[in-house]
């Protein structure tokens, strides 16, 4: 096997080695949501560990990626195992030695170190996810790293369909006792797996003496070297800072048209879009110019965000989600390219870092201010409000057309967003880089490399 094929076959280890890590984390942390909620019967307390999980994803995002651009990356993702496994390990142990009352009452500190534990194994997991983001630059040649994040996309797809499908079932039929147990033995074995993989990296440029832990400047200083990716940074930001309208508001308008067994069930269906585009992505690529394609794909997104709500239609709902499912995979892997691109591999960690923060800090804060707006304002607005009186012959009337209206707001601003994204000079300069660059990486060797197939 020639040293091209040998790295790809590494690199479709190391996916098929986070798509374990990646169900595991997902899979308690869902179950534990299920269970909380099942025990306490508090919504608040639901809330507080999915906006919790958000903002430690967020924060953590530049600390995970200070830390593999210092390190080897199979090394960062060995941590990662072994803070996870610690993690669990200790949650199983509070919840063995904790009375079970103790764990129903919202009140009690014990729940919520047990929560606590169970978060930070999960977010533990990111730290993997940093890593083998900058792997596609290490081990994937330059005109095939598109292809390669979109194997990525798929892989999140079909953890979460799994995920989706298996925390309910196991809170379930086995209750959290044993999905914790569960948890453990995954991870260790995905651990012990990620041992018997090797691959030759670069040997990490030394951490100067006192260097932070977190370096924000060193960030900063690697966004503002390439001309546009400032401007491409914050525009994804943007695009999930309306994007939390959905977060915090999906749920009830899909329960005003449906029953809850029906909206779990259409939930799963709609993460096969995820999964279609991924593939779709890693069998044809993104183009010659990602930065359109991000941009693009963006257009038809926030079209379907702002059509679907306009009649209250289950149909037309989850036509919009599958949309929005089908073309996130297209919009992560275009940006990741680009970063792949045009950075240094020695600085992509933390650019990837810096990006993952900002931007999955954005969705939880409007999720926050959204959820009372909508309740307090909005949704009396079109109930029996001048909205009900000057649109509500033909969009409807009710609390849920309140929500429709939040919906189709958000959608229209990202579309002109988006319109004035693709005209702008940042763009032009941000594609005209691309094209450019030289890559960040020397390639592995090209002869007799297959082509990169989406397997496990």
């Amino acid at each position: 096997m020639d040293e091209g094929a040998r790295q790809l076959r590494t690199f479709h280890r190391l996916v098929a080695n986070g798509l374990g890590a990646n169900v595991t984390n997902n899979f308690l942390w869902f179950a534990l949501t299920f269970w909380v909620y099942l025990g306490t019967r508090s919504v608040i307390a639901t809330s507080v560990i999915g906006g919790g999980y958000m903002l430690l994803l967020a924060a953590s995002g530049l600390a995970f990626g200070t830390f593999v651009d210092r390190h080897r990356r199979r090394a960062a993702m060995l941590l990662s195992s072994a803070l996870s496994l610690g993690a669990y390990l200790a949650a199983g142990a509070v919840y063995a030695w904790a009375p079970a009352e103790a764990l129903r009452d919202p009140a009690d500190p014990r729940l919520w170190v047990l929560v606590t534990l169970v978060l930070a194994g999960a977010i533990a997991g990111n730290l993997r996810i940093v890593a083998l983001t900058t792997t596609v630059t290490l081990l994937v040649p330059e005109g095939r790293r598109d292809r390669a994040n979109g194997l990525i996309g798929t892989v999140s797809g079909v953890g979460f369909a799994l995920t989706s499908v298996f925390s309910g079932l196991a809170i379930g039929r086995l209750g959290m006792g044993w999905s914790l147990a569960l948890g453990v033995a995954l991870t260790a074995a995905t651990a012990l797996h990620l041992l018997t993989i090797r691959m030759d990296e670069p040997t990490p440029e030394p951490v100067a003496a006192g260097a932070a832990a977190v370096d924000l400047r060193g960030a900063l200083r690697a966004v503002r070297a390439v001309d546009g990716l400032a401007a491409l940074l914050a525009f994804t930001t943007i695009n999930n800072f309306l994007g939390g309208a959905f977060l915090a508001l999906m749920d009830p308008y899909g329960l005003s048209l449906t029953s809850v067994e029906t909206w779990g069930l259409l939930w799963g269906v709609v993460s096969l879009g995820f999964i279609a585009g991924g593939v779709v992505v890693a069998r044809r690529g993104l183009g010659a110019n990602p930065v359109r394609t991000l941009l693009l794909a963006n257009l038809v997104l926030w079209t379907a965000c702002a059509l679907f709500p306009l009649r209250s239609s289950i149909v037309l709902l989850t036509l919009g989600m599958l949309a929005f499912m089908a073309l996130m995979p297209v919009v992560e892997a275009s940006e990741q390219t680009v970063i792949q691109r045009v950075v240094p591999f020695g600085e992509q960690g933390r650019v990837f870092g810096l990006a993952q923060s900002v931007e999955t800090a954005a969705s939880p804060v409007t999720a926050f201010l959204l959820g009372p707006i909508a309740q307090l304002w909005v949704m009396p607005f079109m109930a029996d409000g001048a909205g009900a009186r000057a649109i509500g012959g033909w969009f409807g009337t009710g609390p849920d057309r309140g929500i429709a209206l939040v919906f189709v707001v958000a959608g229209v601003i990202g579309l002109v967003l988006t319109a004035l994204a693709l005209r702008s000079r940042a763009a032009a300069r941000l594609s005209a880089r691309y094209t450019a660059a030289a890559p960040a990486q020397p390639d592995p060797p090209l002869a007799g490399t297959p082509a990169l197939v989406v397997q496990a």
